[in-house]
């Protein structure tokens, strides 16, 4: 019996499906498909485009119960990014973000955000060697909207928001690293 192509292109998309629909499968193929987006660099806002931070108060716990008074990023340059264990483009821009938290965080303030429960978020870093400090938020930013994850922002000394990227990307690119640099100077 001879398939003709027709049938083997419906095999094949059969198979696709049945992979994203087995919840095994499913997550390390959408990593995978989001480490390809992670490859392009966060771009940054125009100058007249950017929004500026009204307000610093914002309250966050780390793992041990310590309150981070986000008020202690005034005057710095700060990269935020909201995230989550079971996201798979967080997943994928993760090595990227590690790479550039090794390189910048005696200069820049880091400040990662899960909503998830501390022994997940701990066993997860542990596992990817993930050296970054994550923070639950005690109360609502003001100013943060996010409506899905991951979410980065960049914030220069003044609160203009330099980039405000959705979804995955290279954090560690030569774009990302240059923008820091300057904004450092």
């Amino acid at each position: 019996m001879k398939i003709s192509k027709s049938q083997r292109n419906n095999i094949i998309f059969l198979v696709i499906i049945a992979f994203l629909i087995i919840p095994q499968t499913r997550k390390p193929i959408q990593v995978f498909l989001n480490k390809g987006l992670a490859l392009f660099s966060p771009s940054t806002i125009n100058k007249n485009k950017q929004s500026r931070l009204i307000t610093y108060n914002w309250k966050l716990k780390d793992e041990n119960g310590n309150v981070f008074n986000f008020k202690s990023t005034k005057g710095k340059v700060v990269l935020v990014n909201f995230w989550a264990t079971w996201c798979p483009p967080c997943i994928a821009e993760m090595p990227s973000l590690q790479k550039l938290y090794n390189d910048y965080n005696d200069k820049i303030e880091f400040v990662f955000v899960s909503n998830e429960k501390n022994n997940i978020i701990n066993s997860y870093l542990a596992k990817n060697d993930y050296t970054f400090k994550a923070y639950k938020p005690i109360d609502n930013s003001n100013f943060f909207e996010v409506s899905s994850i991951p979410r980065t922002f960049l914030i220069d000394k003044k609160g203009n928001i330099v980039i405000n990227k959705t979804g995955a990307a290279n954090w560690n690119s030569d774009s990302v690293r240059k923008t820091i640099d300057n904004l450092l100077k």
